[in-house]
């Protein structure tokens, strides 16, 4: 008889990415909280960027990726060469567990991180490790007590998705410099641009040769429908990466627009005080209402009900409402909600929707 193909160790152990859902039956007035958008959009520069490249859609793009590079280096005061782009920071941070992790290989993630850290191990057949956090916040201490030496990789959301909580400069610190070399730290900043004057874990990267920062163009510069994003880390690593690079992995249109969007850093800085303003008047309107929220670094809150049954009774509620927000059940989180911060308009009407519920519950 002949044997069936069969997939690499662990691919059969991944449990699939669920995105946020944006429709509801029955209604045309939705509004979707669930998936940490940008409700003011893209720089005009970058919507104006990708209309221009429609012209040219017959060609190949640039492999090496030279201008947006140095864009972002420009930007950020980095060096170009140190740099690596992606479709989305997804595809950064799955070319790092390809390069440097592999079968019976541990992969360090945290109790409540982003989700694709374990399919990513799961995906190399690297066996995921989770710590637990302290008061939803990354632990430094638990993550160095589980390296051993079978630890390739640890991976850390920060700030952190989905609890909105951030290690400061002195733990990060700490974490890195207590990793053993062979142990590369991968610093996810997706959400840095909303925690004023944080450099998103680039000198941490500059300091140590075994961190990798990634970055992405889908939340504050609001590309996320072209999927781009980017990392920063020791030459010899991006190097590395290169090599497993697919060369035309970004288009001319994703280009053209990620690089007119890192250059209006006008459009960001007013993205990141709107959300400031707006998480702050969020997270208090919820406390009134309440409703537990821990101060939030990103561009959502994350709402703490008393227990699971009443956090998935609120969201009947707002779906009732036409509004659509994140349970976060999969992060060990049951009895919380994740809220993007939206338009004030938003705000106010998810705020509402919240303080109805917990009237009508009390």
């Amino acid at each position: 008889m002949t044997e069936t193909a069969r997939p690499q160790p662990g691919i059969l152990e991944i449990a699939p990415y669920v995105g946020g859902e944006s429709r509801l039956a029955g209604r045309d007035d939705v509004l979707k909280l669930s998936s940490n958008e940008n409700p003011h959009g893209p720089s005009p520069a970058a919507v104006a960027a990708f209309r221009a490249a429609a012209a040219e859609l017959h060609r190949y793009p640039p492999t090496d990726h030279a201008a947006l590079r140095a864009a972002i280096g420009e930007v950020h005061g980095l060096d170009p060469e140190r740099i690596i782009c992606g479709v989305g920071s997804d595809e950064v941070l799955q070319m790092v567990a390809q390069a440097y992790a592999g079968v019976g290989d541990e992969v360090i993630v945290t109790e409540h991180g982003f989700s694709m850290y374990p399919i990513l191990a799961r995906m190399v057949g690297a066996v995921p490790v989770t710590v637990p956090e302290r008061d939803r916040v990354v632990d430094v201490e638990a993550i160095l007590a589980a390296v051993t030496g079978r630890t390739r990789l640890v991976f850390i959301a920060n700030p952190a998705n989905p609890t909105g909580t951030m290690l400061g400069g002195e733990a990060l610190a700490r974490l890195a410099a207590g990793l053993p070399r062979h142990v590369l730290l991968v610093h996810d900043g997706a959400y840095a641009e909303f925690e004023e004057g944080f450099d998103g874990g680039a000198a941490l990267a500059d300091a140590h040769p075994n961190v990798v920062m990634t970055r992405t163009f889908s939340k504050i510069h609001g590309l996320g429908g072209l999927r781009i994003g980017w990392g920063y880390a020791a030459r010899g690593v991006i190097e590395v990466l290169n090599r497993i690079r697919q060369p035309f992995n970004l288009s001319t249109a994703q280009l053209a627009a990620a690089e007119a969007a890192i250059r209006d850093t006008g459009h960001a800085e007013w993205c990141r005080a709107e959300n400031a303003r707006l998480r702050a008047w969020l997270r208090t309107a919820l406390i009134e209402a309440g409703v537990a929220a821990d101060p939030s670094h990103t561009n959502f809150v994350l709402a703490r009900f008393s227990d699971a049954a009443e956090a998935e009774a609120c969201d009947a509620h707002l779906r009732a409402a036409g509004i659509i927000v994140r349970r976060v059940a999969g992060y060990g989180l049951p009895e919380c909600l994740r809220i993007t911060v939206g338009t004030e308009a938003d705000c106010r009407r998810v705020a509402a929707a919240v303080a109805a519920f917990r009237r009508a519950a009390a």
